[in-house]
Parts: C-alpha cells; structure tokens; sequence
C-alpha cells in the first residue's frame, strides 16, 4: 500500500501516519512543500525512533510524484468525495491521497480524480477528522480487503499463552 500526503503542515501528524505505514509494511510519500524538518536530527528529536524502518519516498512537487510512480490510479481522501472509502475496492498496491490540513487537495485535482474521490462519512457540520486518524481508518479499510496480507496472524501476550485461556 500507498500512502501520499501531499503538502502535510502538521508534524505529529506526519509523525503519527508515518508510525503507522512502518506498522503495517506501506509506503509514506511526502509532496512538498511541507510545513516542518525531516531531516535525521530533527526526526531524532522528536522521538522518531521508528523513522529510520519507514520507506519514506519525498517529492518536490505533485507533477514530480506522478512521474516517478508512472502517474498511478490514486484514491483522493476528501470531505467532499461521491463515495464512501468502504465503496472503494483497493488494489494490494494502491496509492491513498490525503491533503494538507488547512486545506485538502485542491479542488482541480479532485475533478481530475472524480471517480477515486473518496471520503469517511461523518454527521453534522465538522469540517474534517484529524489527519493521522483518518489515514488509519481508510489505509486499515484498504489492508482489511487485502484480507492483512502479510501481517502478524495473531497477537501474543508478554507472560501468557493464549492456550492456557479457558
């Protein structure tokens, strides 16, 4: 899997979204400009430990992103999507597009993707779910039809077995 953020302003975030694609084997492409430092001392002093097993692929630029990946299919994460992301049926390698923070992706790139448009339902008048958590919950939607390939079979606990639970 694909995560792409394109012009990401909020460090935790990127931060948070970048823990997650190392915890689930995916990609983390970042299209600048972006709003803080990744540079090794800067991820080291944030507490990034896990920065360093991240397959972290940077672009200067969005038209740059689509050449270097041979301009893919990709699903456009947005409040203003046609379909619901559970709609969407996800290739094992598929590329997922959020925008920046303040703003999502441009509208000019949404009508050029209309038929990947994809949003996660919410009520009422909020703007927008918290970056880091809505990559989670479509990238894990898209794992989920993948049927987790490749991921831990089952979790095990430190002092236990699981077979000594009656």
């Amino acid at each position: 899997m694909n995560i792409v953020l394109l012009e990401p302003e909020i460090p935790a975030n990127t931060g948070n979204i970048g823990r997650t694609c190392v915890a689930t084997g995916t990609t983390l492409h970042l299209i600048k400009p972006l709003g803080f430092d990744i540079s090794d001392k800067a991820v080291r002093r944030a507490g990034m430990d896990y920065w360093k097993d991240l397959d972290l692929r940077v672009y200067e630029n969005y038209e740059e992103f689509l050449e270097k990946n041979n301009y893919p299919k990709v699903y456009m994460a947005t409040t203003k999507g046609l379909k619901v992301y559970s709609e969407a049926a996800f290739e094992r390698d598929a590329y997922i597009m959020f925008g920046k923070e303040s703003a999502g992706i441009p509208e000019e790139i949404l009508m050029e993707n209309k038929d990947t448009c994809i949003r996660i339902p919410m009520i009422g008048e909020i703007r927008s779910l918290n970056l880091a958590n809505s990559v989670a919950i479509v990238l894990y939607e898209a794992l989920r039809q993948q049927n987790f390939s490749g991921m831990q079979e089952q979790g095990e606990l430190h002092r236990h077995k699981w077979i000594d639970v009656k």
